[in-house]
Order: C-alpha cells, then structure tokens, then sequence
C-alpha cells in the first residue's frame, strides 16, 4: 500500500494475513477510507452468453468475488450476462496510473471501474469516462440524485456540467471512537446525553477526555493521525479546519476547482485557531487565550508519526480513552476479545460524530463548521470505448438495488451509499459494525471531500507538512499557514 493511502495495517502489530483473516471474519475485508488495498485475487464469471468485465478491489475478488456475483443476480441481473472481476493493483496510486494509461489508449477493456473518489474527479476532468448523465436511463439518474448521500456523489460529478460520470458503491467515513466503560466509570453516561448522534463540542469534548484520562490512568487520552501523509491533508486536518470553520480555497463550493479561480484561504484566523486547538491538544499550549478552558495535553506527539494503524493500536489495548478513525476499526476494534487474537474492546467501544468548534451558520467559509468526517470511498464508472454498454447498464442497475447494497454491508464491510439504509434492521443487524449504523449515519450527512484537482497530489503533501510542522511546533500555526498560503498560490497559479 502506498504512502498516499490514508490507512494501512502494516505499521501496527497486527500481519497483513492476520489483519485480512480477523476483518473478513468481522464483516469487514479493508474498508480502508475508500482504499481497500490489501492484497491481489482473481475471480470468474458466472452466467453465460455476454460479458462484463469490471476493474474491482483485489481483497472483495479473492475472499468474496463469488458471493459479489451470486448477488448482481440475486438483483436482477440476467444470467446471459457473466460478469468477470478484473483485481486491479493493490496500491491505490498505482491502480490510477494503470487506468489512465488502458483508457489513454483507448483500451475497451475492462468495460467498468471501481474508482476511488479521492481521484474520480482527475479522470472526469480528464474527459476519460462515459457521461453517465447520457448514458444512464432517467429513472438510474432520479434515483442517485434522490436517494444517495449527496456530498458523496458530488465526487462523481463534472464540477462544471454537474454531470454524473459515476455511480456510488460504497462510501467511508470516520468517527470518535471511545472506551465507553472508562468514560462511564468517571461518571458520564453516553447513552443518557446521546453521544451517538449528538455532536459535542471540541471544547466539551477536550474536557472529558483530559478527565477521563486522568481518572482511569491511561497512558493517553486520544489517538489519531497526524504524520506528513495523503491522510492529515484529506482528512484530519482537513475535518478539524472544516469544524472550525476552514477551508482550503473558501468553501465548499470551490472544492473541485476551477484552479487558479479560487481563493486560497488557509492563512485565515479560523484555520490558523484549528491547528493551534491541536497544539493545545497535544502540549497543553495556550496559544490563544480562547483555550484556557479547554482541556489539554491529552494527546502524543506521536500522532505525528501516526497513521491509523499506528494510531489504532494503543487504543485497542487499551491505552487510550478517545481515537478517531474509519468504520475498519470499529469492525476491528470492537470484535469480542475472547474471540480473537488480536487486542480488541467488544461492546466497550464506543462511538459518536467528529465534535466540532462553530456551527454551519457561524462558519467563516460557506458549507464548513459543525461536525466534519473526512470521505472516502468508491464509485462505479464505465470506460467510454466499450461496445457493450446495455450490459453494462444492467449490471449497474443490479448494483444500484437495495438488496445489493446490504449484502456488501453484510459480506464486505463496505457500507451503503443510502443514508436509509443505515436505519434499516438489516444493516444494524450486520456484526460489530451494525451497532454504529446510527453514528456513522450522522457521519455520512455530514462529510468533506478533499479538493481533488489536477493539482492536488502536490498540493497535499504541502498541506500535510505544514500542519505537521505547526503541531510538532517546528513553526507558529500562523508561520505554518503563510507558508501554505504561498505554497498553494503558486500552485493554482501554474
């Protein structure tokens, strides 16, 4: 798995076989924040006659493939049709230059992708994938616009036209994740205040943490993901800055370009006070005098070193109150320990939305403020050189049902692109992760995307070494910022 990823299970103590055999066994085969990249497997078809061949996650082809195929006909799908699972690249980035180069040569084949949403809109903007707002039958259309969570098909979508080039499959997002028996043995009730679906503030937030910590003894209070990586500039800084009220280039609205028509806005007071809220975090640093009453000193530096899985291990041993991460971890974490190798928590693990700093209405950028998750996951796309496209569309429509989505719930791990989905007895009924429906749910209404452009590759890892510098306190949050705002100027500008 490349250093682009935003998760990887190699840097925590448990194997890469190991970790594939406990997330299968829990439901869960590398719902990796939208980068499921573990290993490599081959699949089959099965119907007759005609066939579609779709470029899909190698771990679903090898450890579900079949199970994949058995419901596209469950579905509707006719069995003239054999559909064939071609396992792309395990690493992300690589997967993306390999379709970049079949489609730059006008390959037919395979006739589908499975596109990471992190780059859907590089290859839409590219003009590389079937319009699917001219290809898809109106009622494939209503049904995406009407019913899917709509911050997550804007990934998806011609940022100009606003036309769809994909079809969402799965969608990944990250919550809080907390010892629910530590934080009940210091005297709070989760249950009774409704932490699952009720966001906190940070300042609230900071304080339980510091308490809880200081009542059970552990050697933190939160864990997350701080190392200069894809994963600090797509999502955690990006979900604190968006809590605060930040934004990369003035808001939602701006996220996808037009490049070089956007403000830059990462040297505003809002982004600037995010970061010096982490550095409170980590070495109870006032900063501002706006954070004397929050709690602090709670976090590691290591989290500047940290990953997930880095950052995962501590807490699934139990020595940390509070960690955010995506829903693999809860399907990891909160397996019953007596059932597994592996350290995990069972119904100890709790979860709630990301706590926030202001509200939407008292945002300084449009679309930013309240709770934020980062957003990762997967799209369905179709190569505009194909022959066969009614096929094709068939077998979309199989993986557009209800049904269909559940069983990836169920099988997979991979959750459904429909917010009413998660309500449902069928996905709170799935293991582990059925019990965090309701927050992941509150997660998924409320997500921001990473601003994917042209662009972007080289304007993250700028973005993930500033925010590093600034919490590692090798610079000012302000120096940080009017280093980045430089940085990215000169990037939209070339």
């Amino acid at each position: 798995m490349s250093r682009d990823d935003t998760h990887d299970a190699r840097s925590s103590g448990v194997s890469r076989r190991r970790f594939v055999q406990a997330a299968g066994a829990s439901g869960l085969t590398a719902g990796l924040a939208g980068c499921a990249d573990l290993l490599g497997g081959s699949g089959g078809g099965g119907g007759g006659g005609r066939t579609v061949t779709w470029g899909f996650d190698p771990v679903a082809v090898q450890n579900n493939g079949d199970a994949i195929k058995q419901a596209l006909y469950d579905n509707g799908l006719s069995e003239d049709i054999t559909v064939e699972f071609v396992p792309r690249n395990q690493d992300t980035g690589a997967a993306r230059s390999n379709y970049n180069r079949l489609l730059n040569a006008g390959e037919t084949d395979p006739d589908m992708f499975l596109m990471d949403n992190g780059w859907t809109n590089i290859f839409i903007q590219r003009g590389q994938l079937q319009n699917l707002t001219e290809a898809l039958p109106e009622d494939m259309l209503s049904d995406v616009n009407d019913n899917y969570f709509s911050a997550f098909t804007e990934t998806a979508r011609d940022p100009g036209s606003g036309n769809l080039f994909g079809v969402p499959v799965f969608p990944d997002f990250p919550t809080m994740q907390y010892r629910k028996d530590l934080v009940e043995e210091a005297g709070y009730n989760p249950e009774s205040n409704n932490w699952a679906t009720e966001p906190m503030t940070w300042e609230e937030w900071s304080n339980i943490a510091a308490d809880v910590q200081d009542n059970s003894g552990t050697e933190y209070g939160f864990t997350t993901q701080w190392d200069i990586y894809e994963g600090t500039s797509c999502c955690t800084f990006n979900e604190v800055m968006s809590s605060w009220g930040g934004a990369y280039f003035g808001g939602r609205e701006n996220l996808f370009g037009p490049i070089g028509e956007r403000p830059v806005t990462v040297n505003e007071p809002e982004v600037i006070s995010s970061l010096n809220m982490m550095r409170k975090f980590v070495h109870d640093e006032n900063a501002e005098s706006q954070f004397e009453s929050y709690g602090g000193g709670f976090t590691p530096t290591n989290i500047l070193g940290w990953i997930e899985e880095g950052a995962r291990a501590p807490f699934a041993e139990g020595n940390s109150v509070f960690h955010r991460n995506w829903p693999y971890s809860l399907a990891l974490t909160g397996r019953n320990p007596d059932e597994t190798d592996d350290p995990a928590l069972g119904e100890d693990l709790g979860a709630m939305p990301i706590p926030y700093a202001v509200s939407e209405s008292n945002a300084a950028q449009p679309g930013t403020g309240g709770t934020t998750a980062a957003l990762g996951g997967w799209h369905m796309t179709v190569n505009p050189n194909i022959q066969n496209q009614e096929d094709v569309i068939a077998v979309m429509r199989a993986a557009m049902q209800e049904d269909f989505q559940l069983t990836l719930l169920s099988i997979q791990g991979w959750l459904p692109p429909r917010p009413e989905l998660f309500s449902s007895s069928e996905a709170k009924n799935v293991d582990v992760v059925g019990r965090y429906m309701d927050t992941l749910q509150v997660a998924g209404n409320n997500t921001m995307a990473r601003p994917v452009t042209a662009v972007w590759s080289d304007q993250s890892s700028k973005i993930a070494q500033q925010a590093n510098r600034a919490v590692g306190q090798e610079a000012s949050s302000a120096d940080a910022m009017a280093t980045l705002q430089s940085s990215l100027e000169n990037t939209e500008s070339q």
